[in-house]
C-alpha cells in the first residue's frame, strides 16, 4: 500500500505542503553551510583591494584567476610534500590497523581483550602529553627535519583504526573463515583474501579519516620540520599571512586548492564512507 493512499483530499494537501516545507528548510540549511565554500571560492577571485572593501562584494566584478597562478608558483613542493604525506599514512595505516583489527576481531589469544582495552586507554591521552619525549625521541634517532616523525608513529599506532576494522571484522559469519580453514588456507590468505574484501566499507573510511588529519596537519610540520622544501600545505597557507599584512586574496585561493582533494576523495568514496561510519565500524 502505497504511503498517504486513502487520506482526504485535505489530508493530502497538508502531508505534501508540510514535506515541501521539510526540503525548503533542508535546503536552506545546506545553502547555509555552503556559504564558507562559495565565499572562500569568491574571495580567492577577488583582488586585494576588494577583499577589504567595505561593504563586501560577494561577487568579483572582475575575477582575478591570475591568484591561483600566482599560488601555483609557489605551492608545487608543499603540494607534493602534502600528497607523499598522505598516501604513506593512508597505506600504511590501513595496513597495519586492518592486520590489528583481524587480529583482536578474529584470532583467539591469551590476552586478546585485555590488551584491546589498553590500546583503547592510549587514545585518552592527548598528544601534546608526549610532545617532549617524543621531540627527543625523533632528535636522537636524527629524524628531524625528516618526513619520519609525520607518518611513521601514525601508521603503527592506529587506534581508531584498529577499533573500527576489529568492530568491522566481528560482523563477518564464521562460515567463511571455517570454509577457507578446510580449503587449507593460512591464517594470512584468510585475511588477505578472504576477510580484507568484506571490509572494505570500514578501510574507506578509516582511509578517509587518515587522510583528513594527515592533509589538515599543520602542528606536526612546524614542530619537526626546519627546511622549507619539507614543509606541507597548511604551512603554504601560512606564509600568507604576515605580521602587519594579509594577503587574503591568496589565502583563499590556496586555500580553494587544498580542499579540492579532499572533495574529490569524500564524494568518491561516500557511499563506503557512510557505510563504514554507520553501519560496519559501529557494529559488535
Amino acid at each position: 500500500m502505497r504511503p498517504g493512499k486513502g487520506l482526504s483530499p485535505a489530508a493530502q494537501v497538508r502531508r505534501a505542503t508540510g514535506r515541501g516545507l521539510y526540503y525548503a528548510a533542508m535546503v536552506a540549511l545546506a545553502l547555509l553551510f555552503l556559504l564558507p565554500l562559495i565565499w572562500m571560492l569568491s574571495t580567492s577571485l577577488k583582488t586585494e583591494a576588494q577583499t577589504l572593501s567595505i561593504p563586501p562584494t560577494f561577487i568579483p566584478t572582475d575575477p582575478q584567476w591570475n591568484n591561483y597562478v600566482e599560488v601555483f608558483r609557489i605551492v608545487p613542493t608543499f603540494l607534493y610534500n602534502s600528497v607523499k604525506l598522505a598516501v604513506l599514512n593512508v597505506v600504511g595505516l590501513l595496513f597495519f590497523c586492518s592486520l590489528a583489527g583481524y587480529a583482536f576481531g578474529r584470532l583467539n589469544f591469551p590476552g586478546r581483550d585485555a590488551a584491546f582495552l589498553v590500546l583503547l586507554a592510549t587514545a585518552i591521552l592527548p598528544s601534546i602529553v608526549y610532545l617532549l619525549p617524543q621531540y627527543i625521541l625523533f632528535l636522537n634517532l636524527g629524524w628531524i627535519d625528516t618526513h619520519y616523525p609525520l607518518w611513521v608513529p601514525r601508521i603503527l599506532t592506529p587506534v581508531i583504526g584498529t577499533f573500527l576494522l576489529r568492530q568491522s571484522f566481528k560482523t563477518i559469519p564464521n562460515e567463511l573463515e571455517d570454509a577457507a580453514k578446510i580449503d587449507g588456507a593460512s591464517t594470512f590468505r584468510i585475511y588477505w583474501q578472504v576477510m580484507l574484501p568484506q571490509v572494505k566499507p570500514a578501510m574507506a573510511a578509516v582511509g578517509i579519516l587518515t587522510f583528513l588529519e594527515s592533509w589538515n596537519d599543520l602542528f606536526g610540520p612546524l614542530i619537526f620540520l626546519n627546511s622549507r622544501d619539507l614543509q606541507t600545505l597548511p604551512v603554504a597557507l601560512a606564509l600568507f599571512q604576515g605580521e602587519f599584512l594579509t594577503r587574503v586574496d591568496l589565502l583563499m585561493a590556496g586555500a580553494t586548492i587544498s580542499v579540492v582533494p579532499v572533495l574529490v576523495l569524500f564524494f568518491a568514496a561516500q557511499r563506503y564512507f557512510i557505510q563504514g561510519i554507520s553501519m560496519e565500524g559501529l557494529k559488535g
